[in-house]
Parts: structure tokens; sequence; C-alpha cells
């Protein structure tokens, strides 16, 4: 694999002049107007017959503009300025590339590499805006140095109000961004940026590459919104696609030059027979050149620290993980199954992220297990820094599914949460967005379910399974958060066990914004119990940043048992002690601590509590109690202490 990568980036310093230069052809394939006010236009469509470029500026002639064709399937197009030195095509203005196709027809395209598109309310397809403002939004901050901890806000721009509409960047920059800093998260990592005709597609079937979506405002809307988050210290991450790309052709990358192929596979191999979509080919030259450049653009245009790559597990393997289970055994990972060619990208992309901007962060989102898949690429790595711990919250919805509270299985619970690649980094999680969509249910809504509708006020009895599913919440939440791996992430809402579930406007739906929101006033409101479970949301995250367990080694688990309920481990210095057990308290329980001096007697006191009346808890412990360590042995350690 590695010899793969070292020959394709030979190649591509051989050829294009480097890396630096060949993914910072964003700057010259489009349309880019020069420092002397003209137009350079290019393009590559090697099934085209002609090429041309039409619009506002020429009256919608598709033939007065033509463009020349080069080597390797390129087309070019100067367009030199105006009489008095003004652009010849001016901002805002509509534009349109127009293929003949090798049958004659004509085609007409927006550009893969369009920065801007639009899409009026009485049409159905987008249009291509050509987005060159007199004055660009300009950064005032630096980005935040890279962080030890990660505890990211997996957010959607579009649903971030608790109104039923298309929210916006000003929404979230001056509304949800403070949010976010209050609750202890460092890190936003952003949803459907990319251009996406379907708003009910959560912004994974993407039509413009290069284009961050105007249904929330403008590019500038979106610069200014990172721009303030760096001032807040958050770093901001891009959930990227490209695992596959939208069917639309009128308004997407699919038959841009007329063909079945461009920038896909042909026939079979072309098509994702799950999400109808089409699947890049990656052994193609002018592909790399794309997805590198697309990259890139987002990094040093908009000021984004990093990305979260969406459908890894499809880009790997050409079976896409389609009707397959992955054990772990090597053999699954490794043979003519694998797309080397997505894989060999994988590694050019990280390596040119590392290389270009080392500061940069990038995620995996990998269900298979793939080896190496977050080591450097230098040791034949995938060059990732995280993949998310995607087997953890499976674990939690089958646990409530199926078990009653007194089946819990302690040791399952515990191997789920450290089973994990040794020195490759993890992002834990109890739930994402996955499971907030509709057709399934967040863990707030399986615990309590109807009696969110009812019992969540504080004025009215806190029933059993009120009680029960809060409590239960807070425990799953924090277990995960410093035993599930070495970053940390939630879905907006689910701090706070936002009732019901995510659904988009679409047809079935009646295209009702009604559960396509996040009501955050829920939290603001005294009466509400959400308050509890958010407040125990920031506390936990507040605790992380002074102790930082996250950056901590892999936590000493000393306690699994199983009649008891109990799991204990110890991890940054912090002993974490749940008691899983449904009805069941204990006085005088001993737990390991992993100091193993005879000398020095150590002193504990409870930092964090559950049942504490903030949380909406009962309050049973002392918190003025002091703990100390003694010389007894206890599960295979010299000291312990007495809770």
């Amino acid at each position: 694999r590695y010899s793969l990568f070292y020959n394709r980036l030979k190649n591509i310093e051989e050829n294009e002049g480097g890396l630096d230069k060949f993914s910072k052809s964003y700057k010259t394939f489009g349309v880019n107007q020069f420092v002397d006010g003209g137009i350079y236009c290019k393009e590559w469509a090697p099934g085209a017959e002609a090429v041309f470029l039409a619009g506002d500026f020429n009256g919608w002639n598709p033939f007065s503009h033509p463009y020349k064709k080069m080597e390797y399937g390129k087309w070019e197009l100067f367009i030199p300025p105006g009489q008095d030195g003004y652009p010849p095509v001016p901002h805002g203005s509509k534009l349109k590339v127009v293929i003949r196709a090798q049958n004659g027809e004509l085609l007409y395209r927006i550009s893969p590499w369009a920065r801007y598109v639009v899409r009026d309310e009485d049409k159905v397809n987008y249009d291509w805006v050509h987005w060159n403002p007199p004055q660009s939004y300009i950064h005032k901050h630096p980005s935040p140095k890279r962080l030890k901890s990660l505890r990211i806000y997996e957010s959607h721009v579009g649903i971030a109000s608790p109104e039923g509409k298309v929210a916006s960047y000003k929404n979230f920059t001056y509304n949800v961004l403070p949010r976010i800093k209050d609750l202890g998260y460092n890190c936003v990592q952003l949803m459907a940026i990319m251009e996406h005709a379907y708003y009910a597609s959560f912004g994974y079937q993407v039509t413009s590459f290069f284009a961050a979506s105007s249904r929330y405002g403008t590019p500038d809307d979106l610069k200014e919104m990172i721009d303030v988050a760096h001032s807040m210290g958050i770093t901001v991450l891009l959930d990227v696609v490209h695992s596959h790309a939208s069917k639309n052709s009128e308004d997407g990358l699919n038959k841009f030059d007329g063909t079945d192929s461009c920038f896909f596979h042909s026939g079979h191999r072309g098509n994702h027979q799950l999400w109808d979509s089409r699947l890049f080919d990656y052994a193609n030259w002018e592909v790399l050149r794309f997805l590198l450049s697309n990259l890139r653009m987002w990094i040093e245009d908009y000021r984004f620290d990093g990305f979260r790559f969406d459908g890894v597990t499809s880009m790997l393997y050409h079976h896409h993980g389609i009707g397959t289970g992955f054990s772990g055994d090597y053999n699954e990972y490794f043979g003519l199954h694998v797309d080397e060619d997505a894989l060999c990208y994988l590694m050019l992309a990280n390596h040119m992220i590392k290389f270009l901007h080392p500061e940069c962060i990038t995620i995996a989102e990998d269900v298979s297990g793939m080896p190496a898949l977050c080591r450097p690429v230098a040791e034949g790595g995938g060059g990732f820094d995280y993949r998310l711990a995607m087997a953890i919250p499976d674990k939690w919805i089958q646990i409530i599914k199926e078990l009653k509270d007194e089946d819990w299985n302690m040791g399952n619970i515990v191997h789920t949460l450290t089973n994990r690649r040794y020195e490759e980094k993890y992002i834990a999680y109890a739930e994402s967005h996955d499971q907030a969509l509709v057709g399934d249910k967040t863990l707030a809504f399986r615990l309590m379910d109807a009696e969110m509708y009812t019992n969540m006020s504080v004025l009215s009895p806190l029933t059993p399974v009120i009680d029960r599913g809060i409590q239960l919440h807070k425990m799953i939440r924090l277990i995960t958060h410093a035993l599930g791996g070495e970053s940390y992430l939630n879905f907006m809402g689910n701090e706070f066990g936002h009732p019901e579930w995510l659904d988009f406007p679409r047809r079935g739906n009646n295209e009702s914004y009604h559960y396509a929101r996040r009501q955050f006033n829920l939290t603001e409101d005294h009466l509400l119990r959400y308050r509890f479970l958010n407040a125990f949301d920031r506390d936990m995250n507040k605790w992380e940043e002074k102790f930082g367990w996250l950056a901590s080694p892999p936590a000493y688990v000393s306690e699994k048992h199983e009649s008891n309920k109990v799991i204990a481990f110890e991890r940054a210095g912090l002993i974490f002690i749940f008691n899983f057990h449904p009805y069941q308290s204990y006085v005088d329980y001993r737990v390991v601590i992993w100091h193993s001096s005879l000398i020095v007697i150590f002193k504990y006191e409870i930092l964090l509590d559950s049942d504490a009346a903030e949380y909406g808890g009962h309050q049973r412990l002392d918190h003025s109690t002091e703990y100390f360590s003694e010389e007894y042995s206890h599960n295979y350690r010299p000291n312990s202490l007495m809770v």
C-alpha cells in the first residue's frame, strides 16, 4: 500500500510540479478572475466534442465563447477585460458550461468547480452564480492550536433553531456558537455544508463540491461563522463527502461531459446500489486533482481546521460493506476485495493535509476496523488522526432494546468501550445524528419514550420511567466519555435528551419542518427536567477540560462486578465508579486505587455526582465527605479505599 502511495506521489511530483501545485488547481479550474480583470476558465470534460461558456454576460449565447481543447481532456478559455477595465463576467451573474456531447446534444451544466449555486423558489434545479465580490470576508482570528482533547459538537446549521425553518449561518454564529462554548465543547463538526440539492439527504448527496450551501446564506456568512468560532477557541471541522456523489446531472457532477464516466467509474462499478449515487474513480488523475483540491480549498479559503471523512468503509472495499460483517480477521482487510485506489487516495489526502497544514485534524468514519487506518502514512497507514468508535452506540441501543436492567452485562459493556486498536485514537460517542433520524430513536427517547410528552415537568410526579431515563442518560454518556476513547462526540440537542426524532421536510411528511429543528429553548425553562441533563453534560466537559482524561493513557479498569452491577476504573488520576444496579445501593464499598505507595495516604473528594440535585438526582451522597486510601489489598492491587 505504501508502495502504491509512493508511486502516485512520485508521479505527481514529476508530472505536476509537486503536490502543492497539484492540489492548488481550485485556483485555475472553473471560472477565475485575474488581477487585470480578465476571466480565465478551465474544465476537464474528456468526453465532450466542444465546450462553451454562456450566461448573463453574453445574453446566454451558447456559442459566442468557445473553449480551446487542450491535452488530456482539458478545455481552456480566456475572456479579456472590458474596455473600461471591468471584469467581463460580473459578480452575481448566472453562468452555465455548455457541453456538446458526442451525440451532438447540447448540455447545460454547472461547473464542477463552481463556488456558489442557488435555487430560486419556483425552480427545481440549482443555478450557478459567479461569486467574486469586490471585498470578500477577511478573517480576523487565527485558528486554535491543535487540541489534545477533542470534545466535538456535531452540528447541522439548517436545523439549529427552535423555529420551523431553514436556519442560517448568522443564526449559528450568534445563537449557537455561544451555547457550544458554554457547554464546554471545543470543536464543532459541521454537516451538510457542501452544496446538496436535496435537503432531506442530510448533506450526504453532494451536488456541488466547492460550493458552501446557499440555503443558509452566502460564502462570506460561513467564513464569518468560522472566524467567530476561532475567536472563541473552537476548532471547526467539515463533514466531507468524497465517498460518492449525487446522481443529479442538471446541477451535479453526473454525466458532466455527456458520458457515463468522467469523474466516476462507468457501468455497474460506478453506482452505489443502496445510496443510489455515483462512485468516484480514484485511479483517475483528474479525479485525484479534483478531490485533493477540494480539501485544500475548504482549508485555505474558509479556514476549516480539518475533516471528518464520511463513508470511508464504502470507499475501502469493492463490496462497500454491503451485506458484509467484520469480525477482525485480517483476511477481511487484505485481499482483492479491498479498493486499493480508494485507500491510496485517502493516504494522499492525509499526506497532503499534514504536509501543507500539519495543524489540521482528520477523522475516518469506518465501521470495518481497517488496521492502521489511524497510523502515519510513512508506516503504511491511512494517515488519519482519529476514527469513530461506531460499535459503542450500537451496543447501547442493543442493551436498552433487548435487556432488562438486571441482565446488563458489565464485562460486555467494558469490552465494547475499551476494544480498540493499540495506538490508534478513537472518538467515543453514545449517539450521533444516525440515532436521531426518523426511523430510529435517541437514547432519551428509547429510555423515556411517550412519557417525555407528559412527565418532563418538575411540577409533575417523578415517575419511575423518567427517573430511570434521566439517571441512565447521564451515566451512559459519562462512562462513554471517560472510558470509550481519546475524544468524545455529541450530536446537537442530544446532550439534554432532545425529544422526538429528526426528519427533514419531504413529500412523505407534507414538507413539514416540525421535526427539522432543535428546541434549545427546552433547557432554558426551569420547570422542565431537560435542564438537568444539559447541566450534567456541561460539567462533564468542564471536568475533562481540567483533568484531560481524553488525552490520558487508557483507563485501568479495576472492577466489572456482574452481580453488584458496578464498574470502576481510574484515568487521569480520577476514580470513576458506576452503579448500574436497578435497585441496590451500597455502603462501605471497597474500590481499588492505582497508586501503590505504602508511605503516602491519598485523599479523595467527589467531583461529579450524577445523583446531585442540580442534575435531577436524589442527593444521596454527602459531598463534604473525604475518602482516604488504605494499605488494603483489593482486586490484586495493594491499596484501596471505601466509598
